[in-house]
């Protein structure tokens, strides 16, 4: 187990996390802002419940990360659970910047892929499985506005699953900021980057694998070998679920041009893009946004036990 567990006074992991840790047995951290600013209750219950589920029967643990009344959780209960879906936008929002001053106050914060990133590698949890990434938001040039996922890859070793960048952003400049920080872009099957509610976009993967023990051996050599830093492990929406990119795209621009109006910026506007991209598809995008978590949960757990099984091993 990691050492940072011991020590760290803030952190509270889960006799069943901290059990396959110590035996070197695979966990997947889990985001929790999907939960309480991601989804309309009860489905975000609903289906942060399913993830887990799905993590367990691909052969790993899962470990939900949130805090709760200023304690870092690394692996919820389902009261925990129902208690973030309930409360919603009443939890805070927290990134990088705000977990100490969450912790401090004794207040409870949804976890984003940032934050979600630090404490999972406080804890000694390599693969994490999430919907999209943060990234360069449109309208960047004249905003600054980037996502604090993007240059917690560049820093932290985690290993993120996700099905691309939200295509609520700009896909273009965010594969190009993960290059300049020399952040891995694989694209898991696939030579494309994955456009969340779209299967593939015009840009291209740094490097496409085709199988969990691949995607495992190069966590390996780049963190064992001194390259610090996460891996963005992009993974397409399956068949089924993929949205037609002319009609995700014009409920994805009515979005923006409304957040814009209305002031919208920063962290607030992720959620509102998301919901009202749901509420402009009917529904649709609610339910390819569930079934891409759900895909992502399953491959990340693959790739937690091919990792256990390599260090295991070699």
């Amino acid at each position: 187990m990691n050492k940072n567990v011991a020590l760290n006074e803030y952190l509270d992991i889960a006799p069943e996390v901290i059990h396959a840790l110590a035996e070197n047995r695979p966990v997947v951290a889990l985001e929790s802002t999907i939960i309480s600013h991601g989804m309309p209750y009860p489905r975000n219950r609903e289906t942060a419940l399913k993830v887990e589920q799905c993590i367990r029967e691909n052969g790993a643990v899962p470990a939900t990360i949130a805090i709760i009344e200023g304690r870092i959780k690394v692996g919820l209960s389902h009261d925990e659970i129902e208690f973030l879906a309930k409360e919603r936008h009443l939890v805070s929002k927290v990134s990088r910047r705000d977990l100490p001053f969450v912790i401090a106050a004794g207040k409870h914060g949804a976890t984003t892929v940032a934050s979600t990133m630090i404490i999972a590698q406080m804890a000694g949890i390599a693969v994490f499985a999430t919907g999209g990434i943060g990234g360069v938001h449109r309208g960047a040039e004249r905003s600054f506005d980037i996502s604090a996922d993007l240059q917690e890859l560049a820093m932290t070793n985690v290993a993120v699953v996700c099905a691309g960048a939200k295509s609520i952003l700009d896909l273009g400049l965010t594969v190009e900021y993960l290059e300049t920080h020399g952040v891995p872009l694989v694209g898991y099957q696939t030579e494309k980057l994955p456009a969340f509610f779209c299967r593939s976009s015009q840009f291209p993967v740094s490097v496409r694998l085709d199988d969990p023990q691949q995607i495992a051996q190069a966590m390996k050599i780049k963190w064992h070998s001194g390259l610090n830093g996460g891996i963005v492990i992009a993974n397409p929406i399956p068949e089924p679920f993929a949205m037609p990119e002319e009609r995700i795209n014009s409920a994805i621009e009515q979005a923006v041009h409304e957040a814009e109006n209305q002031g919208i910026l920063g962290k607030e506007s992720t959620p509102f893009l998301l919901a009202r991209v749901t509420e402009i598809t009917g529904g649709e995008s609610l339910q390819a946004n569930i079934e891409l978590v759900f895909n992502n949960a399953r491959l990340a757990a693959k790739i937690a036990v091919a990792y256990q099984e390599i260090n295991k091993t070699q």
